[in-house]
């Protein structure tokens, strides 16, 4: 399981399947740092109590009490990166700077419009780029979208976000975008 929304964040997907994961199997977690797992001394304590074992390779031994304190001190890294983060964006508009992406500020729809055009343009030909793989892929043998991705993901061709791993659903888009079965 890899989890790219911030330990800040209570709606994790991904680390909520890595627990139930964990849960069904009776499995230990392996976490590379524990502020990655949560920010919330509530959230780590809970899982503990709810007897999901887990390690951090930042600290693997850490009893609880230390990962306790260690998860008090990432909930008040927190908090204070969250208070600075305020204070600079207030300080920048303060001093006349305007916030947010230029080409989404309201009253400009042109310019969103253009935006939209140029994403939608970008994903189609990334789409027309990929297709001849796709289907070299299927043409090799793999039958559905998963055998796929593992394809291009092997053959380390960029998905159109430009990371390292395809999914199913991308190659499913890509082939609904090009409209080939």
């Amino acid at each position: 399981f890899q989890e790219v929304e911030s330990g800040k964040k209570n709606d994790r997907p991904q680390i909520a399947a890595a627990i139930a994961a964990c849960r069904s199997r009776r499995a230990t977690l392996v976490i590379a740092k524990l502020d990655r797992l949560a920010r919330n001394v509530a959230f780590v304590s809970n899982l503990m109590e709810a007897g999901i074992e887990f390690v951090a390779c930042d600290n693997p031994h850490a009893s609880r009490l230390t990962i306790h304190i260690l998860a008090a001190v990432a909930e008040h890294e927190r908090e204070m990166i969250s208070a600075r983060t305020k204070a600079a964006l207030q300080a920048a508009k303060a001093r006349g700077v305007r916030l947010g992406n230029p080409r989404l500020r309201a009253g400009d729809g042109a310019s969103v419009h253009q935006a939209t055009q140029l994403r939608i343009a970008k994903a189609a030909q990334h789409a027309r780029d990929v297709l001849p793989a796709i289907l070299a892929a299927q043409k090799a043998g793999c039958l559905n979208h998963s055998q796929v991705a593992e394809a291009l993901t092997a053959r380390g061709i960029r998905t159109p976000a430009g990371g390292d791993v395809w999914h199913p659903v991308q190659v499913a888009r890509i082939l609904k975008r090009t409209s080939t079965p």
